[in-house]
C-alpha cells in the first residue's frame, strides 16, 4: 500500500477535515518529480528504475487526503495506472500528446481564420496539404523541395518519396 499521511491534529471545536497544506503536496510536487524521473527514466531505462516508478507511482496516487473532489482525481489517475504507466515498458513512447495537439493546431488556425472551406474536395486538398506539410516536418524533408520533386519540376532536387523516407528511419 501507500505511505501513510501522517495524523492531523485537530484542535477541539475546529472542522475535522485536513488543511490545504495536506493536500499541497498532492498538487505541486511530487507527481511532477515522479514525471521528471519518468522523462530521465526514458533516456535510460533499467528493471530497477521501472520498479521504484511503480512504488513511487502508488505512494503518491495511493493516498486518501480527505478533500473528496481530490480523492475522486486521484482516484481516476489511479485507474488510469497502467495507460499513465505504458512509458516504463515502452520507453519509445511520448509522455505527453502535445506533438498529436501540435498536429492539428495548424488546421484550427486557418479554420478561425478563414473560415470553413466551400467544398468537400476544399477540404479534403486542405487537409492533405497539411498533412504533407506537418509529415515533411517530422522527417526534416522540405515541404516545397517535397512537392516540386512529386509535380516535377525540372530544377527541383530530387526527394525520396514520405512512405520510403519512415521506412527508412524506422528501420534506423
Amino acid at each position: 500500500m501507500g505511505e501513510r499521511l501522517p495524523s492531523l491534529r485537530l484542535d477541539q471545536g475546529r472542522d475535522s477535515k485536513p488543511s490545504a497544506g495536506v493536500a499541497g503536496w498532492l498538487l505541486s510536487d511530487y507527481p511532477m518529480w515522479l514525471y521528471r524521473d519518468l522523462k530521465l527514466y526514458k533516456e535510460d531505462p533499467s528493471p530497477a528504475r521501472r520498479a521504484a516508478l511503480r512504488q513511487r507511482f502508488e505512494r503518491i496516487f495511493g493516498r486518501v487526503t480527505g478533500f473528496a473532489d481530490l480523492d475522486e482525481a486521484v482516484a481516476r489517475i489511479r485507474a488510469n495506472k497502467a495507460e499513465l504507466l505504458v512509458v516504463l515498458d515502452r520507453p519509445e513512447i511520448p509522455l505527453h500528446t502535445n506533438g498529436s495537439e501540435n498536429d492539428i493546431r495548424s488546421v484550427v488556425t486557418k479554420r478561425k481564420i478563414s473560415g470553413e472551406t466551400r467544398s468537400a474536395a476544399g477540404k479534403q486538398a486542405r487537409d492533405t496539404f497539411l498533412s504533407l506539410l506537418r509529415t515533411c516536418a517530422k522527417l526534416g524533408v522540405s515541404f516545397w523541395d517535397y512537392l516540386g520533386a512529386r509535380l516535377k519540376i525540372p530544377e527541383a532536387d530530387p526527394v525520396p518519396w514520405l512512405p520510403d523516407i519512415i521506412r527508412q528511419q524506422a528501420s534506423a
